[in-house]
Order: C-alpha cells, then sequence, then structure tokens
C-alpha cells in the first residue's frame, strides 16, 4: 500500500511589525528640541551678517517651539499610561542622566524665543516666554543637577567601566541657566531684582563648572582604562563641549549684564570673560578634534544611527556662542571666523541627525522594541 509523504509544514506568518509605541520614549528625546533651538539662536548671535539666515532662524525657532511641545506631550503621556517604564528610567543608570535634557531644552527655545521669536511675537510676549521657561528650567535644572547624583550614589548599581560622558547631562543643566539668564537682566527694573538675577546666574555657573570638574576625571579615566566607547554611544563624547561652550558663553553673557547691570567697568568685565572663554575655549577645539577622530574610527566600523547623534548639534551649538562672545569682546577676526565655520558643522549635523530622525520615525524604527 502506498502512503503519501506528510505534507511540509507550512511556513510561519510573520508577526506585525510592532507599533511605535509612547512608551519607549525616554527624556532623551528633549535632545531634538535643544538641538534644534541653538541653531536659532546660534544664528542669530553669528558676528557677520548672512543673506537670508534670519529668516532660515525664524523658522527653525518656530519649528523648536512645536517640537517642545509635542515631547512635552508625548513625555506627559509616558508618564501617564507607562508610569512603570518611567520609574524604572530613574533607576536606570543608563537612562537617568538623560533627565537633564528636560530643563536644557526649555532654556533652549525660550532663548530662541528672546533672541528670534521677538521679531515675530514682538519683545514683551517674548520676555515672558522666555522669562517663564527659563524659571521652569532653572528649577529642574537644581532638581537633576541635585537628584541624579544622588540616585547614583545610592540606587543606581555602576561598574568601573560604566562612566559615560553622558553623566554631563544633568550637571551641565545649570549652566545653560546661567548663559541664557543674563539676556534677561536688561528687561527687570533697576533694583535688586537685577542684581539677584546677575549673581543667580553666577552662582549657577559655578555649580555646574564644579561639577563638570569632578565628571570630566571619570569620563577620561573611563576612556583610557576601558578603551573606546561602544560605537552606538561614541557621538555622546560630543558631549563634552557642551559644558565647556556653555560656560565661555555663560562668561561673555555675565559679563554684558555686569557692566550694564552693576555698574563693572566695561574694559573690566570684559577681560574677565576673556581670561576665561580663550583657555576653555582652546580646550574645547582639542576635544573636539579628539572626539572627532573617535567619531570617524567608529564610523569606518559600522557606526549604527542612533539618538546620541544629537550630540553633534546642542553642543557644538555652545561653542558657537562662545567664539561669538570672545569675537564680541576681543574684536579678534580668528574667533568671528571660528564661530562662523562651526556654525557651518552645526547646520550640516543638524541637518543630517534631524532627516534621519525623521525618517526613523516614518519607518516605526526610533520607537519600537
Amino acid at each position: 500500500m502506498v502512503t503519501a509523504a506528510p505534507a511540509p509544514p507550512l511556513p510561519a506568518v510573520p508577526r506585525d511589525r510592532p507599533r511605535p509605541s509612547v512608551r519607549l520614549l525616554g527624556p532623551n528625546w528633549y535632545a531634538t528640541v535643544m538641538g534644534t533651538a541653538i541653531v536659532a539662536t546660534a544664528g542669530a548671535g553669528l558676528p557677520v551678517r548672512v543673506p537670508g539666515l534670519g529668516g532660515l532662524c525664524r523658522v527653525v525657532w518656530a519649528v523648536s517651539v512645536l517640537m517642545l511641545g509635542a515631547v512635552l506631550a508625548a513625555r506627559a503621556a509616558h508618564w501617564a499610561r507607562h508610569r512603570d517604564r518611567a520609574r524604572a528610567g530613574l533607576l536606570d543608570p543608563t537612562v537617568a542622566p538623560f533627565h537633564g535634557c528636560l530643563p536644557m531644552a526649555l532654556q533652549a527655545v525660550g532663548a530662541a524665543t528672546l533672541s528670534v521669536g521677538a521679531e515675530v511675537i514682538g519683545v514683551r510676549a517674548a520676555v515672558a516666554v522666555d522669562a517663564a521657561l527659563w524659571t521652569a528650567g532653572t528649577l529642574t535644572a537644581l532638581l537633576t543637577a541635585a537628584g541624579i547624583p544622588v540616585l547614583m550614589v545610592a540606587t543606581h548599581r555602576i561598574g568601573p567601566g560604566d562612566a559615560s560622558p553622558v553623566w554631563l547631562l544633568p550637571v551641565v543643566a545649570p549652566m545653560v541657566s546661567a548663559a541664557t539668564g543674563p539676556a534677561l537682566v536688561p528687561h527687570l527694573p533697576p533694583g535688586q531684582g537685577r542684581e539677584a538675577l546677575l549673581l543667580g546666574c553666577a552662582a549657577l555657573a559655578g555649580a555646574s563648572l564644579l561639577g563638570t570638574f569632578l565628571m570630566l576625571p571619570l569620563i577620561f579615566g573611563r576612556l583610557v582604562r576601558h578603551g573606546p566607547l561602544p560605537a552606538a554611544l561614541t557621538p555622546a563624547l560630543f558631549l563634552v563641549l557642551g559644558p565647556l561652550g556653555q560656560s565661555t558663553t555663560a562668561a561673555g553673557g555675565l559679563a554684558d549684564a555686569a557692566a550694564y547691570t552693576a555698574g563693572v567697568p566695561e574694559a573690566v568685565a570684559r577681560f574677565a570673560s576673556v581670561v576665561y572663554g580663550v583657555p576653555v575655549m582652546g580646550f574645547a577645539l582639542l576635544w573636539l578634534a579628539s572626539a572627532g577622530a573617535l567619531v570617524v574610527r567608529a564610523a569606518r566600523r559600522g557606526m549604527p544611527f542612533a539618538m546620541t547623534w544629537w550630540g553633534f548639534t546642542f553642543p557644538v551649538g555652545t561653542c558657537v556662542t562662545g567664539a561669538a562672545a570672545l569675537s564680541r569682546h576681543t574684536g579678534l577676526d580668528a574667533y568671528r571666523w571660528l564661530a562662523v565655520g562651526l556654525y557651518g558643522a552645526l547646520v550640516a549635523a543638524w541637518g543630517l541627525v534631524a532627516a534621519r530622525t525623521a525618517l526613523g520615525l516614518a519607518r516605526g524604527t526610533l520607537l519600537t522594541p
């Protein structure tokens, strides 16, 4: 008797592609807002006039406002619907430092509103928006700058090779307050309010700077002892530029505000800004060269696109504003063209990273497991 051979098993039906979910939207998404807003702010502060740049900056500012609203709403939904995931992010030493991006996003959009958006909505409205965002950003910056290190010490389990440039994110947030706050000083009535804001910004700069001094040896020690970062994390090396460029920007802004408000002679204020900013900017350029070499190395080894690529934007933007402050206070063409060159690199990086992010969202690959 002849029997038929058993039929081959049917091929497994492929499952549907996982849908993008706000459950996977972490605090690192605020970096998209930071990196977009700094393009507008840095462009508005360039020490040279570029035809058409003003209109571009206004468009980018408007985009950053929309992005801030979208990410705030998405993160609120994340906390409301997936509180377990949100709490787990605070307890995860690789995710928790990214909570420092929230205050910087608020302050970055506020600064762009005052420097660029005032031409659209008026000076009074721009000052009100900037003051509100700066206040909210400063309060959350202080909370993250104090709270995340407490979690790192008391809750997180960190190995000897786990130090990362992302540890700087909570620490540098008060420096962003110090850099953006002086622009509000002239809009306050004369009196103690102005001086309190000025000295408060100086205190925020000092707190952030000393915190950075604590973190940088740990980060560099990890690189020397354990080798380069994983490929996907390599762009985070650019985060070191953040406190360097932002502190140079803060020094310039504080000098201008001190000369305007506190009666400090303008020459003295500018000299203090230059004495601090010149060596720090020199180190920033040195780090930029080293970090760039390591990124090229990682790219040759197949560095994949990840949200860490947004590290190519905001930190470089702070170096643009820092170089612009030095150009303003020294009058040297070298700093003027340094600001222009860095801004060109910033715009190119922002265009690339924004396009890759939009493509990842359209394909549904950035918010899926």
